[in-house]
């Protein structure tokens, strides 16, 4: 659109084709009748000023609040999903004028309880459209299915599950995610190696579908390769240190020949803290997620690679997705990836791309 005709208004459509606003305003939403000659005089100058509705037009003419649940984790500052928040309000402060209103309802990220009580409430209430935070596949695919059945649209975050009928989803692809992590990993450990991978369980050893993903990605790039080492596995507990530092300390002297790791969520750190505080820098560490205590391990040199994902991009991205569908009934691509960023030492200082 020119900066001529961009701040165009109905009433200047109307004197332009010599008929009422009140035609013009018909036209524009598909309600009445108008006579076929009429339509094409408006239909003229419509093209001739390169006419676009915007969202508060179509938003007022509707006269309807639109009102968009965004289901994501709870989260302390500094963690993951803290930016994927931001992300959620930036969007929602863009669409406030709108009569569009962004909820953000949270749940227990480790407790899949707490997810389903939240689609009970979002179930339960007048929502318009719902963002969700793929945590727990199997409950997101039964709220999926009870919003197809209500057709009320819904957009993925976090990972994919392609199965199902969102509109669309904004992440990366987990899977090529953890293969890339394989890939990175025993490019930098001797052939024979071998590996431990630090798991952060969820509720009766359910982890995220994300996790699922990256893990799968992994393991698959060790068999294609023919990957010799042996990987060894533990639980690790995101706020027992003492527990954390017994378990660890007995796997690495039971297992000498581990000499990379990795976490397939966003808290490496966890394993980090003890490799720094056990003297363990050459154990070659990947993980993901630029949380505050993940960068400074990854400034210091005892993470080797975090792999980004841009949390707040998916938010935004996501939620404007559902605005633009609400009120003009555009769809976005049904996938869109993010960029998988290998962040190292070297490179986190000139990282722009974690912010929107």
């Amino acid at each position: 659109m020119t900066d001529k005709t961009k701040n165009v208004r109905i009433s200047d459509i109307a004197r332009m084709a010599g008929v009422s606003v009140g035609t013009v305003d018909r036209i524009l939403h598909n309600r009445g009748k108008v006579s076929k000659t009429a339509q094409e005089k408006v239909n003229r100058v419509l093209q001739e000023v390169e006419y676009r509705p915007n969202l508060m037009a179509r938003s007022l003419a509707l006269k309807k609040q639109f009102n968009i649940a965004a289901l994501i984790p709870a989260f302390r500052p500094g963690e993951y999903w803290e930016k994927a928040a931001e992300g959620i309000d930036k969007a929602a402060g863009e669409l406030n004028d709108y009569n569009i209103v962004v909820q953000k309802i949270f749940f227990d990220q480790y407790d899949q309880t707490s997810f389903k009580h939240v689609c009970e409430m979002v179930l339960s209430d007048e929502f318009n459209g719902v963002l969700i935070g793929t945590l727990f596949s199997d409950s997101v695919t039964e709220l999926s299915a009870r919003l197809d059945e209500k057709q009320i649209p819904y957009v993925y975050i976090d990972s994919n599950i392609p199965e199902n009928n969102q509109l669309a989803y904004f992440g990366t692809n987990s899977y090529d995610g953890g293969y890339i992590a394989a890939k990175l990993l025993t490019g930098k450990i001797a052939q024979g190696s071998d590996i431990l991978i630090g798991k952060i369980i969820r509720e009766r050893n359910n982890s995220s579908t994300q996790v699922k993903n990256r893990e799968k990605g992994f393991m698959e790039y060790l068999h294609k390769t023919g990957f010799s080492g042996h990987v060894f596995s533990c639980e690790l507990h995101i706020d027992e240190p003492e527990y954390n530092e017994k378990i660890l300390n007995r796997i690495f002297k039971a297992n000498p020949g581990i000499k990379g790791a990795v976490v397939f969520n966003s808290v490496c750190c966890v394993l980090a803290d003890y490799l720094e505080n056990n003297g363990k820098r050459e154990i070659k560490l990947v993980g993901y997620d630029l949380i505050e205590r993940n960068i400074r391990h990854l400034s210091e040199g005892t993470i080797t690679w975090l792999i980004a994902q841009r949390p707040e991009i998916q938010g935004y991205n996501g939620i404007k997705a559902l605005g633009n569908f609400l009120t003009y009934g555009k769809k976005a691509p049904r996938i869109n990836f993010m960029p998988i960023d290998i962040l190292i030492k070297e490179n986190i200082g000139y990282y722009q791309n974690n912010n929107l």
